[in-house]
This record gives structure tokens, sequence and C-alpha cells, in this order.
């Protein structure tokens, strides 16, 4: 008994006045550490299930809602026209900073500003003589005209003159990009120089014709140098491709005017074929969706055959959704060559025609015993694949709509291991070559504005303030401030009557995509070569085609400006629909 005072003394102490200060800081720095640990779990709970707003940016499952769903957006560039390769190549600048100045052009001692005085000549009766288009300083003489000409480009590179369609005439190529470009792509032109000769021997540049006059030097296309050996991913020798030097591995830049070789591979011989590894998708649902859907899906199938180290066989015969077409109905027989560039496809990844394909198999495939393993599950993966040793992989899809799609393949594990290779595919170059057409029909030195209207303009439930931001009236007082007065202005828009932007014209030169018609029309190269891919039936020039290339020109403006954001304070895909991205 003695004892337990002291004992209830010593356990009491600790609340003795000289101990509360002390307590007082344990409890609250344990109070801290608790709405620390709290904190911390309440953020990663948010960041685990969080779902930014960009698809893109979305997971696989979220992807697959977005390529289902049944908006039906009215301008086609808003969400039709779908980005390839190109569209992800940064325009490395370090890359492109060394071009020709007009300081770098060697000037002969005979030569004054924006002439040349031939040597060892007697001019004497010899006025009319042919031109020589080879002379070095003819050469010089042709650069000098086409750098002082064109003061909106940048020259990367001069092909030597040929002779002309007379003896006055030289034609000499370049390869150029604009001096504001904004995607990293290479251009080629190529044009007639007609050159006279005075008295006292001296030569000038007369005039300089128009884009592509100069078809003499317009570099051939190469001969048929497609077979294949039943490597994948053997590249075609000899291919030229733009590859500015960079950190790591060279990229291949696309060069829009070069002659496009986009004939089918075919198989050298029985032991190539035999010696290959193929994967092959069939059947499906994504036939005659959009051209997103589409590329989405065939990147997967891409991305899925290098992952495995096999050729891809592809059906180049692809359906044009409805959304495209002037019948509103969808269109079997497409070829993937007026949309895409084959030639690149080709050399840079090994693929197949399986029309060329299933006649060597049926050939071959009993006599050289190949075998062929199918799969009938999306569910299984391609890292389940992977041991497969049978010559084919014929990847079988149903008829049950989301299970039917192709890209559900590489959802799941699979996302994180099989990539798309999205710089295989890039945008067919002929209709990029239109694109150029156009940009230098205007000098490359444009502007342009993007006018939505159609069908959103209409719906005031929607989109309420749409059709009066974009009247007349309204394009006037909006631009401005952005655009000079006396400007090239490009107008992509999907206003099919393009005389509703004539007040415009009072303060601006405007320009519209069928005011080039000429480009695709049946004397045009677009019309000649694309109706050679169709066994000489003329192709029609559709509307992903006008989209696409009403929505890349409208790209290589010096200044643009869109219609959300710039022009309306509607959402893009309507009310309370805005992100910070639209």
């Amino acid at each position: 008994m003695l004892g337990r005072p002291s004992i209830l003394l010593s356990r009491t102490g600790s609340f003795r006045p000289e101990n509360l200060g002390q307590n007082a800081m344990a409890m609250i720095g344990n109070l801290c550490f608790t709405i620390f640990v709290l904190g911390v779990l309440i953020f990663t709970i948010i960041a685990a299930t969080y779902q930014p707003e960009d698809p893109l940016f979305h997971p696989s499952e979220k992807i697959t809602n977005f390529l289902a769903s049944k908006s039906n957006a009215t301008f086609r560039a808003d969400d039709t026209v779908v980005r390839t390769g190109e569209d992800f190549l940064g325009a490395n600048q370090t890359a492109f900073s060394t071009f020709i100045n007009l300081n770098d052009v060697d000037v002969p001692e005979t030569a004054d500003a924006g002439s040349v005085t031939e040597t060892n000549l007697d001019c004497r009766g010899k006025i009319d003589d042919p031109i020589d288009c080879t002379d070095p300083d003819v050469f010089h003489l042709l650069m000098r005209a086409a750098i002082e000409k064109f003061k909106d480009i940048h020259f990367y590179r001069f092909g030597k003159p040929v002779r002309g369609l007379n003896d006055s005439s030289c034609h000499m190529a370049w390869r150029f990009r604009p001096k504001e470009g904004k995607t990293a792509t290479f251009y080629k032109d190529y044009r007639s120089f007609v050159v006279s000769r005075s008295e006292n021997c001296t030569l000038d540049v007369v005039s300089i014709g128009d884009y592509h006059s100069g078809g003499n030097a317009r570099k051939r296309k190469r001969k048929n140098k497609t077979g294949f050996d039943g490597t994948p991913g053997k590249l075609d020798e000899g291919f030229e491709k733009a590859t500015p030097k960079t950190e790591g591995e060279p990229i291949a830049l696309p060069v829009v005017g070069e002659a496009v070789n986009d004939s089918l591979p075919v198989v050298e011989s029985e032991s190539s074929f035999g010696n290959g590894k193929y994967l092959i998708y069939s059947g499906g649902g994504d036939r005659c969706k959009s051209m997103s859907h589409y590329l989405w899906s065939f990147m997967c199938a891409l991305g899925e055959a290098q992952y495995l180290n096999r050729t891809l066989v592809m059906d180049l015969s692809i359906c044009l959704s409805k959304i495209y077409t002037s019948s509103g109905v969808d269109e079997e027989g497409k070829d993937f060559r007026f949309y895409f560039d084959f030639e690149h496809l080709k050399d840079s990844a090994s693929v197949l025609d399986q029309v060329q394909f299933w006649s060597d198999w049926k050939q071959w495939h009993k006599k050289d015993g190949l075998s062929l393993h199918l799969v009938e599950d999306f569910r299984i993966t391609p890292m389940k694949l992977s041991g497969v040793q049978d010559t084919l992989i014929m990847r079988k899809f149903g008829s049950v709509e989301l299970d039917s799609y192709w890209y559900r393949v590489c959802e799941g594990e699979t996302e994180s291991v099989v990539q798309r290779p999205w710089h295989l595919v890039w945008k067919s170059r002929r209709l990029m070559d239109i694109v150029s057409a156009i940009s230098s029909r205007l000098n490359w030195d444009y502007d342009s504005v993007h006018v939505v209207r159609g069908e959103k303009a209409r719906n005031r439930e929607m989109w309420p303030h749409l059709a009066e931001d974009t009247s007349p009236e309204a394009l006037l007082s909006s631009l401005q401030d952005k655009i000079d007065d006396g400007r090239n202005l490009y107008i992509a828009t999907n206003e099919p009557d393009t005389s509703f932007f004539d007040p415009l014209k009072d303060k601006y030169s405007t320009h519209f995509l069928h005011e080039y018609k000429d480009l695709w029309d049946e004397n045009s190269e677009w019309y000649a070569e694309t109706a050679k891919l169709n066994n000489g039936n003329p192709v029609e020039f559709d509307g992903y085609m006008r989209s696409s290339v009403d929505t890349e020109v409208f790209f290589r403006g010096k200044k643009q400006v869109e219609t959300f954001n710039d022009l309306t304070k509607d959402c893009k895909d309507g009310i309370n629909t805005c992100t910070s991205s639209s």
C-alpha cells in the first residue's frame, strides 16, 4: 500500500503542467502525419481513376467507344481526315537549317547581276544557237534566278539542268521547303527556264514556268525493284529518302513531287515464299467505317506483324465509307494507294498484297507443306503467338460488332507491348503533290481560315452562335486583327456556295479548293496515274480526298485561323462539350 501512491504519481506525471507543451506538439505531429497519409491515398486514387477528355490519351477501351461512336460532324476535316506518320515528325530545326543561299552560288567573273556572259564564243551569227544547259555558268544562272524569284522557300538541293522543249529552254529541278514550314516534309519542283542570248554573249533568264513545268528534269521512276525474298523488313536497295541527320538513327522524310513507284511487291521464287512467315487478318466489322477507324485497326495489324517478325498480308482494296462519297452509300473497290503512300510502306516494312499471296499459296502450300495457324479469338495475344512456327497465322474475326474490330487485338496487356508503327504510313504523295501545287501557285505566301458551316450552323441547339459568328460581316470583324489587308487568304470550308464569302474580297484575295480543279481533272497527272492503278478506269476525286487536300493547304498557311476558338465560342462538338483543346 505504501508503494501505490508513488506508482500513481509516476503514471500521471505526464499530465503535469511542465509536460503539456511537449504532449501537444506530439499530438499535432501525429495529426499532421495522418492528414498527409490520407492526402497521398486520395491523390493516388484520383490519379488511378482519372481519364482525360482527349480520346488519344484514353486507355484502349475508351478509344473503342470513341471510334464506335455515331457522331456525324458535318465538316469532314474536323474528324475524318486522319493524322499519319509525317504529322508526328517535328520540323527539326537543326536538320533543316542548312539550305542554299544566294551567296552560296558561284558568280563567274564575266557575270553581272542576273546574267552570265559566255566565254570563248564568237556570238556573231550565233545568237540563235541552242543554249548549252549543261554549262556550269548556265547552271549557276538558273540557280540564282530561282532563289531570287521564290523568296518564301528554302532550297536544299538543285539538280543539273537539262535541255527543255526548245533551243532556248532549260529544265531544272530542286528540293525545297517553305521558309515557315511547320511539317517535316521536303518538296520537289521542276520548272522550265527560258534563256536569251544577246549580241555580246550575255545570257539572261527571261521567264520561269509554272509548277512542274520542267518535266525533262523530273527524276524518272526507278525500275521495279520490288522483289520479295521472304525476309521481313527488307528495304529496296537504291531507294532515295530524305534523311536529315539527327541524334540516333536517321529519320526518313517524305519528298513530295518525286515520281511515285507504288507497284505491288512480287515473290521472287517458290523458295522465297516458303521461307517467309506471314500474318493475315480476315473478316471483321471494320469495313466501310471511317478512315480513322480503318487506320486505327490497320495499324494494329501492322504492329502485330512487326512484333512477330512476320510479313503482313494486306488487302489493298478498301471500302470507302458513305460519309465521304458523293453517292451517299459505301463504295467498295477503292485502292489503298489512292489515300496512302504505299511506296514508303513497302520499302519500310514487309507487306504483300493478299491477291498475290493467295495465288502463290494455292500454288505452293501443298507441295511445300506450308502450314496455317488459325486464331478466332481476339483475346489470344500476340505474345502467345510468338512461338508459332506455322508459315501463316490467320486471325479470323466474326460478325459481333465490337468484338469483330481488328484493333481489339491491341487492347489490354498487348497495348504496352505492341506499338502501332505510325512512321510507316504517310499520306498519298499524289494528293500531297496537289497540296504543293496549290501552295506554289500562291507562292507559299498566304494565310488561311477554316470556316465550319453546313449542318452545324443550322443546328442552333448544339451550336447557338456558329451561324452568326461565321457570317461574312462577323468574319471581317474577326479577321481584321489577325490577317493583314490585301493578303492571299485561303478559305477551307464546307460552305458549298463560295459566293457567300464575296464580301471578304474587298479586303483579301480569297481562294478556294474548287479553283484548282485542273489539278485532278481528266487532263491532270493525278487523273492519269490513279487511272493506271484502277485498271484504266477513272478515279473520282472523292470527299475524303477533297477534305484531305483542303485541310493540308489550310495547315500550310503562314497564319491559320480556326473556326472554334478563333471565330466562335461555340464548342466544336456541341454545347457544353468544350475542353481546353477545342
